[in-house]
Order: C-alpha cells, then structure tokens, then sequence
C-alpha cells in the first residue's frame, strides 16, 4: 500500500524519534518536534511508538489512500476531514480506498502529526526516518505527487482508542539554570522567569526566537565569547543581544552562545505548537534558581 500526497499544505516532512548516537560525528538527533504527540498518533493505530509519521505545520495536508487503512491525527487543534466530511482527532480513523485526507488549518497550535496503521516505510537515513532541516538529512519534505510506502499491519491491537485534544493555552514552560548561567547577571536570570516572551516568526525546528528585554551578561566576561560546546534540545542560548533562543529538534550539535536555561522536556513539547506571535513565559521548576 502507498499514500498518495495531493497537497502538502505550508510544509510537511516525516519524522520518528530521531537518530540519537551521531552527535559525535556532528549529526544532530531530529525526530519529531512535538514527540509525545508524534508518539501518541502511532498508538492510536497500533504501530510502534518509533513508527515513522508525517509532521505538518499548518494546515493544507492533503493524503490520497490507495488502500483501506486507518489513520490519526494528534498535534494542533483544527479541523480534519475524510471525503470531505469531519473526523476527530485523537482517535483512529478508518479510511476507505480513494479516499483523501485533509488536515484543516490549526484554530490553536502550529503542529500536526498523521500516523498511518504500518508506520510510512521509507527507506531510514542513519536509522532514522527524520528529516533534519539543518543538516539536510534524511528523507526530503513532502512533495505533491509523492507515494509514501506504508509497512506491514502490526500485529499489535491500538493501546489507546481515543485520546483528549491537549490543552492549548499561553505557553507556560519550566526551566532549570544551564550550564553558563554564571556567564549572566542575577537580574537576567530573573528577568527570564518573569517576563513575558513573544514568538517571533523567524522561529523554526532549529531553534524558537524569543523577543523580550535583552538579558545582560556578567561584567567579568564582558566583549567575550565561548568556544563551540556541546548543544541539547531545550538549551536557551543567548546571543550577544541578548534576545534569547530555544534550540529545537534540530538544533546545531555545537554552539558558542552562553546557555542560560534549559527547557523540560513537556516544555519542549509545548514549544512544538507555538506559533508567531505568540506569548511565552518562562518559569523556574521548584528548587531552581541563580
């Protein structure tokens, strides 16, 4: 069985749980930006958790199934339709032979991901199936007219058969102090974990801008700058203005920008659905602090 791809919408790539293990030959780990939901799709329809899935930003996905098959769709709130009618999200759809699917522009969040019953059984890129948008790896984005192969049917019945739409307000995420904390005032830490942040649209899988009051450097490192060092997701990098950066999925491996913070992990996720424009607020987990 193949999925037809008749419109991409904004843009739409496949993505698993990345290629962890290649950071050391400076191959960054990709995978799906908001994983919970990426993860959560494939449960709805019986496959691995690690099944590829197409993450599409926006709305405008258009898929032509060539076979029966059963589908998900997680992520973003909006509309979804099968044959022009509406279908849920966060439960598993059956879908007729020559039927389309169509994910409708998100009324909140930026992110959705399609799981299809076998898992999209492209060729792997280093063990992965991820497209990493910095380093150009992987299966490229989705193009109209492309045939996505789809593996065989698990075994394996859904572990879940519907799930709640997750909630969607202002982004409140948690941060622990990062490893170059000491490279900024007292005040910039504050200021971090009380302003209030704004997306700008500059923003992308390798990094979420934030604008904001800049966040000052100590004055005993003043006119200095780091050395390339190891990166994670999550990481709040600060450049020399100040305006801070979360790295996303497919962030550098290395960077010379001072860490400040670093995002949690359900934060990481949050920061999937963001979109330009929106507001962010930062919040130190209990126990944290300068």
């Amino acid at each position: 069985m193949t999925v037809v791809v008749a419109a991409t919408g904004v843009w739409s790539c496949l993505q698993d749980r990345g290629r962890p293990g290649w950071a050391t030959a400076g191959v960054g780990r990709s995978g799906a930006f908001d994983l919970p939901a990426a993860q959560l799709a494939n449960r709805l329809v019986g496959n691995d958790e690690d099944a590829a899935v197409i993450e599409t930003v926006g709305g405008g996905l258009r898929l032509r199934l060539t076979a029966p098959a059963v589908l998900a769709v997680t992520g973003a709130g909006g509309p979804v339709t099968l044959a022009g009618r509406p279908v849920g999200r966060n439960a598993p759809v059956a879908a007729p032979a020559g039927t389309d699917l169509t994910v409708g522009t998100p009324t909140a969040g930026l992110r959705s991901y399609v799981a299809v019953r076998g898992g999209i059984a492209v060729a792997p890129v280093l063990g992965s199936r991820s497209w990493d948008s910095l380093g150009r790896l992987g299966p490229a984005p989705l193009a109209p007219a492309d045939r996505l192969p789809v593996g065989p049917v698990p075994a394996a019945t859904p572990v879940v058969s519907h799930a709640p739409v997750p909630p969607m307000a202002a982004a409140d995420l948690a941060v622990t102090p990062g490893p170059r904390a000491d490279w900024f005032t007292a005040e910039a830490w504050t200021t971090l974990v009380r302003a209030e942040w704004r997306v700008l649209p500059t923003s992308d899988r390798v990094g979420v801008r934030l604008s904001g009051p800049a966040l000052p450097r100590a004055a005993a490192v003043a006119g200095r700058e780091l050395p390339p060092e190891p990166m994670v997701r999550g990481a709040v990098q600060v450049p020399p203005d100040g305006q801070p950066i979360i790295l996303g999925p497919d962030h550098p491996t290395t960077g010379g920008y001072p860490v400040l913070a670093v995002v949690s992990a359900p934060g990481m996720a949050r920061c999937a659905q963001l979109t330009p424009g929106d507001t962010v607020r930062l919040h130190a987990i209990l126990g944290a602090g300068r």
